[in-house]
């Protein structure tokens, strides 16, 4: 079915089998992550390694996703979204199943990095699939279903993987959800809207100068805080790299790096309050564990308290992307921006000990999260040029990697200089610039 066909969405029930097989690339690349974090110490015990290095096999798969997803997102505009899902899965699959099987270390991580490469693919088409799955009218709800799933994978990956560790070795959590791959690839072969391709060639030079930009700046805020020389070395490299493309690029008329789209007010504005609000939530789900674990807690009461954060992200986000299809986007993302805010200050002002405040304030934080992710995504891909969903796609993923890399950095500093608690009021902050931000779109 061509593009013209699919003008408005898939016909049911086509749509909903669709609907389906997205859903499931997307909470295989969530699960994934989920469940080799757990998997990490039983890895460094069996390979010898230190907890430094055992993180590369972490590290090596988000720096490979965050330098590829907008170069993978404009290979979908031009060869078609379905095809390069389809392989972007595919070898997500393939790297799974090598990456269980590897020998040694370094075999690892490069497995690790082709996965990198297939998630980045299945990452950055979601959003773009999901404009030309359903109709124009449905797409905050579309979103939201979508941000339900990720919410629901995240909380219950550490659950999976602890279950698979529990009667199996460790590598076998990289292969235990290949049964739904196998069958999102299957269907999605026939079910996926075929989005007619665009002619224009591929940028190789600009795929890789933003390959290499972002590697550089996320090694560097990795090496930061252990390796400051290396690590402002790293970040300056990025940046030059980073400016020198945006400059080469400005002068195209569709660019690689979506600088086209950034010139719309709507798309800039919510591309910002996303960065701004993964960053808050990246530093909440980041130090509630250390605020709780400095109080006695063990990791079953703190992940038994911690619970009410991603069940009402879940529960809120189809209810919010259902109420976005019918009023401006910018009030539920303000009041998902300024609840989050109040819950962030809570935690900071409230004991350890106070787990009844502490689970309301979590459940609040969770309530403004959700109301925020689908109502801002729909603004990024309804204001942005239809035949350009594959890009907006692409660098609305990207804002979500890039917030919660530099979330995951201030918690890391707030650690150093004081400890979680002020990690929660940076949050705070960050989540008032993103309401602010959404604001100012009206």
């Amino acid at each position: 079915m061509s593009l013209t066909a699919e003008a408005d969405g898939l016909p049911e029930p086509r749509r909903t089998k669709a609907a389906a097989c997205i859903a499931a690339g997307i909470s295989l690349t969530v699960l994934d992550a989920a469940m080799v974090n757990i998997a990490l110490p039983s890895a460094a015990r069996d390979m010898a390694l230190s907890p430094a290095d055992i993180v590369w096999v972490v590290n090596a798969y988000q720096i490979t996703v965050v330098g590829t997803l907008i170069p993978f997102a404009a290979l979908g505009e031009i060869l078609g979204f379905r095809r390069v899902w389809g392989w972007g899965l595919a070898l997500f699959l393939f790297a799974a199943v090598c990456s269980s099987l590897a020998p040694s270390f370094e075999a690892l991580l490069a497995s690790r990095v082709l996965q990198g490469l297939g998630g980045a693919a299945v990452m950055s088409l979601m959003s773009g699939l999901v404009r030309h799955t359903y109709p124009a009218a449905q797409l905050g709800r579309a979103i939201g279903f979508n941000a339900m799933v990720v919410a629901a994978s995240s909380a219950s990956g550490p659950s999976l993987g602890a279950a698979v560790l529990a009667i199996a070795p460790w590598p076998m959590v990289f292969v235990a959800h290949l049964p739904v791959g196998l069958a999102a690839l299957v269907f999605g072969a026939r079910l996926l809207p075929d989005v007619a391709p665009q002619r224009r060639p591929f940028d190789i030079g600009a795929a890789g100068m933003n390959v290499a930009a972002f590697g550089l700046v996320f090694i560097g805020l990795d090496l930061l805080l252990h390796l400051p020389v290396l690590g402002v070395s790293a970040l300056t490299a990025g940046i030059v790299v980073g400016a020198v493309l945006i400059r080469r690029e400005m002068a195209r008329s569709v660019p690689l790096l979506p600088l086209d789209l950034l010139r719309i007010r709507t798309v800039r504005l919510a591309i910002g309050a996303s960065v701004c609000m993964f960053a808050a939530h990246m530093v909440t789900v980041i130090s509630m564990p250390f605020h709780l674990s400095a109080a006695g807690f063990t990791p079953v009461q703190i992940g038994l308290i911690i619970t009410p954060y991603p069940l009402a992200i879940g529960l809120l986000a189809p209810i919010a992307g259902r109420f976005s299809d019918r009023v401006t986007s910018a009030w539920p993302v303000v009041l998902g921006g300024g609840l989050l805010a109040t819950a962030l200050v809570l935690l900071g002002l409230l004991p350890a000990q106070a787990i009844v405040p502490i689970c309301f304030a979590l459940l609040l934080a969770g309530i403004g999260f959700g109301c925020f992710q689908a109502p801002n995504n729909r603004a990024i891909l309804s204001t942005a040029p239809r035949h350009r969903s594959g890009s907006a796609g692409g660098m609305q993923a990207t804002a979500r990697v890039l917030g919660q890399s530099l979330g995951a950095t201030i918690a890391a500093i707030c650690f150093t200089l004081a400890g979680p608690w002020l990690g929660f009021f940076c949050g705070a902050v960050l989540a008032v610039m993103a309401g602010l931000l959404s604001l100012a779109r009206r």
